[in-house]
């Protein structure tokens, strides 16, 4: 079973929305944003620390080094 967001508009507050690309489609609706970026393989935005998420980067494996966990290399 497949769930859908049935949101359209944003969140109403900015104060809610982290993201710093304010001018993004996905900007303040979670779901959306949340989708995006699953399907690309990354993270949302809020999930980073303030200075992190300015960088841009979504990808896992920052975001993981990002909050202090090591990652183990693969040989």
């Amino acid at each position: 079973m497949q769930m859908g967001c049935e949101r359209t508009d944003n969140l109403g507050n900015q104060n809610l929305c982290k993201c710093s690309f304010t001018n993004c489609d996905n900007w303040g609706k979670c779901c959306s944003c949340v989708l995006f970026h699953r399907t690309k393989g990354g993270i949302p935005g809020c999930f980073f620390t303030e200075e992190a998420e300015k960088t841009g980067n979504r990808d896992v494996d920052y975001f993981i080094r990002n909050i202090g966990i090591p990652i183990k290399e693969s040989h």
